[in-house]
């Protein structure tokens, strides 16, 4: 008998909720091969699991959670990081995420974070709800990861690795993306630059920010001067404005992602008086839907989401299987997109 049921027959009519027990005795098979037919994964007969389906149907039989939870130690829910600022790209992420884990009947515990300091008052609340699983769009420091190992939690990191930590990861180049970026703008002409970065404690902004710079520099340009946003459309607005004082002669300005680089353009167009791009070239990062929009176009490097939340997903239901396998690292190629936004 599986937890949660009962040996008592169940009642047609009655309010009382049928029972994996009550499926078997109508469908003819054994318990187990109803907890087989419900589990994911489960080997069964088709013609068993038709019988037990039939049955279920008509006894209006839904397997209880917490009994199943009970039985196999596992709670169906994993726990997903991801900081509500980092960009417009993240809710496509995110609702990739959720579909993948859906489909193999495991629940997102969803935390956002307006900043990526704030992921300790994040574990201490994962903690309590003994989830099967994490997947982290938000930076963790060796310690966290530590803490996380210690509660035998398996962990997936994702757009970020952690270092020298072996931690099993997927993640979009971004420093190939932004590089590449610089290229075709050099190759274009260009030469006075501006970098519109995030926050400091964004590992991908600043990845990004670091990697135009040292492209920069190995062409012989040193004075970029650089100011931060929040990965918000306001900040990118803004940061133009104060660059537009500071270095008011630039050719390009490379924005850490497409939100900072929609609201750039917009600063461009309506507070500077300036065409996008015959004045200044603009380009971005991430390529969110809103970049392609006809009134924006944006440069930008493409994350291939599908990709990478399919592989991350897939590589933590194996560890949540056996916790024994090494880390893995996935590196996935952004793809450059033409855009309106630069002179490229």
């Amino acid at each position: 008998m599986k937890a949660g049921d009962t040996d008592t027959p169940v009642a047609f009519g009655s309010v009382r909720r049928a029972t994996s027990y009550d499926v078997a005795r109508l469908a003819g098979v054994s318990q187990s091969a109803v907890s087989r037919c419900f589990a994911p994964g489960g080997s069964i007969a088709a013609a068993t699991r038709e019988k037990v389906m039939k049955a279920a149907t008509e006894l209006g039989y839904r397997p209880n959670a917490l009994a199943q939870a009970l039985i196999t130690r596992r709670t169906n829910l994993v726990a997903v990081f991801i900081s509500r600022l980092t960009n417009l790209h993240y809710p496509e992420v995110l609702a990739e995420l959720s579909r993948r884990l859906t489909d193999r009947d495991i629940r997102v515990l969803l935390f956002a974070l307006t900043a990526e300091s704030e992921i300790d008052s994040i574990l201490e609340q994962v903690w309590r709800h003994d989830v099967d699983g994490i997947i982290s769009a938000a930076r963790l420091d060796n310690d966290q990861i530590a803490g996380i190992r210690r509660h035998g939690i398996p962990m997936v990191l994702y757009n970020r690795t952690a270092g020298e930590n072996l931690t099993p990861s997927v993640w979009c180049d971004s420093a190939a993306g932004e590089r590449d970026l610089v290229d075709r703008l050099l190759a274009a002409g260009h030469r006075r630059f501006a970098v519109i970065a995030g926050p400091e404690d964004s590992a991908v902004g600043e990845e990004r920010r670091q990697a135009a710079l040292q492209r920069l520099s190995e062409a012989g340009i040193t004075d970029t001067p650089v100011v931060r946003g929040d990965f918000s459309y306001a900040s990118g607005r803004d940061a133009v404005a104060t660059l537009s004082r500071s270095t008011p002669s630039l050719d390009a300005v490379i924005c850490v992602s497409d939100v900072m680089a929609i609201g750039a353009i917009d600063g461009c167009r309506f507070d500077l008086d300036l065409k996008v791009p015959d004045d200044i070239s603009i380009v971005g990062f991430d390529g969110s839907e809103p970049a392609g929009w006809m009134s924006y176009q944006v440069t930008s490097i493409r994350q291939p989401v599908r990709r990478m939340t399919e592989a991350a997903v897939q590589m933590l239901m194996e560890r949540i299987e056996d916790p024994s396998l090494p880390a893995e690292r996935r590196s996935f190629v952004g793809a450059f997109v033409p855009g309106q936004s630069a002179r490229i």
